[in-house]
C-alpha cells in the first residue's frame, strides 16, 4: 500500500503505546524514553519515504497498540492456561495450513472475561474471544470457525486497509503533525511518551470503534471457509456458528450486535460458496471439545 507515511508513523508510535504493556508471546517492553527515542527517529525515516509500505513490524507494533487499547475496556481471562493452550493450538492448525503461516511475532488467542459476544484481532496477529463467544459454540469446528474468521481479518490486512478510508485522512494529518510538534519540543522523554500514548489511544478508538465494513466482514466470513478446509475442519462449521449467533442474537446486547453485520447477512453470503470438504475424524477432537467445554463451565 502506497503513501501511507501517517500509518507508518502511527504504528511506530504504537511502540510507545505498548511500551509498558506486557504482552503474550514474549512482546518487547523497555523504557518509555528508549521507546520515544525510537518512535522519533522512525518518525523521521517516514517522512523521508512516503511511498515506503508497512513492513510486519509495524503491523505488530501497531496491533500491540490495538491490544492495549482492548484491554483498557475488557479484563484478559489468563486464569487457566489450558483453556488459551488449546485454542492457540487450534490458531496454530489453522494458521500453519495458510498461506501466511507466520507473523512478525506470531499469532497469539486470549480470552476476554466478558458475557458480551464478540471477537477481535489486531493486525499484529492478536486474536481476542469473548467467554460469551466461546460459549456459544458446539464443537472444536466452531471454535475453528470463530479463530479462522478472524485470521482471516489479519491476513486479508483489513485493519490496515482501513487507513485508506478518506474520512480519516484529516485525523492522521492532525495525529502526525503533533508529532512533529513534539518532536521539535525540549520536554523530557517521559512527557513526550505520555503525548504519545495519548493520540494512540485517540486513533486506534477511531479506527476500530464502528467495526469492520460489512464488506470485509463477509470477506473474512468466505475466506475462513476455506481456512477450514485447508486444516482439516469442517468449511460448514462457519454456516452452523453464524446459526448459533443467530440463535443468540435476540438474547444479548452490544457486542457482535454494533461491530458486525446481522447474522442473517452474513449465513446468505456464506450459503453462495460451496460448504464441501471432508473433515478430519471427531472423536479427537469431540473429546478435547468436551474438556474445554467443562473448564470453561467451571470458570467463575
Amino acid at each position: 500500500m502506497k503513501k501511507i507515511w501517517g500509518f507508518v508513523l502511527l504504528a511506530w508510535l504504537a511502540a510507545v503505546a505498548g511500551a509498558q504493556t506486557q504482552g503474550r508471546g514474549g512482546a518487547p517492553g523497555g523504557s518509555s524514553a528508549g521507546d520515544a527515542r525510537g518512535a522519533l527517529s522512525e518518525m523521521d525515516r517516514a517522512f523521508e519515504n512516503p511511498d515506503e509500505e508497512l513492513t510486519p513490524e509495524d503491523e505488530y507494533y501497531l496491533g500491540r497498540a490495538v491490544a492495549a487499547q482492548i484491554l483498557k475496556n475488557y479484563t484478559l481471562d489468563s486464569r487457566n492456561s489450558a483453556m488459551i493452550s488449546y485454542l492457540d493450538k487450534i490458531c496454530q492448525a489453522i494458521a500453519i495450513n495458510s498461506s501466511r503461516p507466520s507473523m512478525f511475532n506470531g499469532y497469539h488467542v486470549g480470552i476476554l472475561n466478558t458475557r458480551e459476544i464478540n471477537a477481535f484481532a489486531t493486525p499484529g496477529g492478536h486474536i481476542f474471544i469473548t467467554r460469551g463467544l466461546l460459549e456459544c459454540a458446539d464443537s472444536e469446528d466452531a471454535l475453528a470457525a470463530v479463530i479462522a474468521h478472524e485470521l482471516a481479518h489479519i491476513q486479508l490486512r483489513h485493519a490496515a486497509l482501513i487507513i485508506e478510508d478518506q474520512q480519516l485522512a484529516s485525523e492522521l494529518s492532525q495525529v502526525s503533525g503533533r508529532a512533529a510538534t513534539m518532536a521539535a519540543r525540549n520536554a523530557n522523554p517521559q512527557q513526550r511518551a505520555a503525548l504519545f500514548n495519548r493520540s494512540i489511544s485517540a486513533m486506534v478508538t477511531t479506527l476500530f470503534k464502528n467495526g469492520f465494513a460489512q464488506d470485509q466482514e463477509f470477506d473474512a466470513d468466505i475466506t475462513a471457509v476455506k481456512l477450514l478446509r485447508d486444516a482439516g475442519y469442517d468449511p460448514a462449521a462457519m454456516l452452523g456458528m453464524l446459526q448459533l449467533l443467530a440463535a443468540a442474537q435476540p438474547k444479548t446486547a452490544g457486542g457482535f450486535n454494533t461491530t458486525h453485520p446481522s447474522p442473517a447477512a452474513r449465513i446468505a453470503n456464506v450459503q453462495k460458496v460451496s460448504l464441501a470438504g471432508r473433515a478430519n475424524t471427531r472423536s479427537a477432537r469431540n473429546a478435547r471439545f468436551a474438556a474445554f467445554q467443562k473448564l470453561l463451565k467451571a470458570a467463575p
